[in-house]
């Protein structure tokens, strides 16, 4: 596989993402997509790929790059999406630019039976123990970023996010019951899920 166009601390989560794609993935789902880069990036790992972003810019610059997946402009929670067909669902660094509850349980709920679903999020501070992880991370968040020539696609939409690490475990919690919270250096949190069968 080539080298990535660019690096960030969203595409650093990528290979997790990745690994988390079960075997045999027929349909797999980027959520927010943006200009594509992770989408391309599955088709190594499944047989077909849709991303989804509500900005025309960066569908438009994920359009004109080779790749496979089919891409689709539009607001993630209104779009015509088919409940129970996706394999593999993901979502880097977007859920927080929509509303969490709905789209988590949006895209617990376009997954088949056995799919897994992947989330990397930001999440702002709110306790001292979160503080205190902030300014210990910092130095290795800065170093990192300096060394890794960090940048970020221009035009890609930025917002802060409004929902503290303690909310977003807890929400994620009671809509995923038994998702995987772990919380990154690179001051991001994932949760892995996989829905189980109905029979299990």
């Amino acid at each position: 596989m080539p080298a990535d166009p660019y690096w960030n601390s969203n595409v650093a989560r990528h290979p997790e993402v990745l690994r988390a794609v079960p075997d045999g993935c027929v349909e797999a789902l980027d959520v927010g997509c943006g200009e594509g880069l992770l989408a391309r990036k599955l088709m190594s790992r499944a047989k077909r790929v849709t991303g989804i972003d509500c900005s025309p810019e960066m569908i438009a610059r994920a359009r004109e790059q080779a790749g496979g997946p089919r891409f689709v402009e539009g607001d993630f929670l209104a779009a015509d999406l088919p409940a129970g067909h996706y394999d593999f669902v993901c979502s880097v660094t977007a859920i927080h630019h929509m509303e969490f509850e709905p789209a988590l349980a949006r895209m617990r709920d376009l997954l088949r039976p056995g799919g897994t679903l992947v989330v990397v999020g930001l999440a702002r501070e709110a306790t001292l123990a979160d503080w205190a992880i902030w300014a210990a991370a910092t130095p290795v968040v800065r170093i990192t970023k300096v060394l890794r020539r960090a940048s970020v696609p221009t035009g890609m939409p930025t917002l802060k996010p409004a929902m503290s690490y303690r909310e977003v475990r807890e929400a994620a919690r009671r809509l995923l019951p038994g998702v995987r919270y772990r919380r990154h250096v690179l001051r991001r949190y994932s949760l892995t899920w996989v829905k189980r069968h109905p029979s299990a």
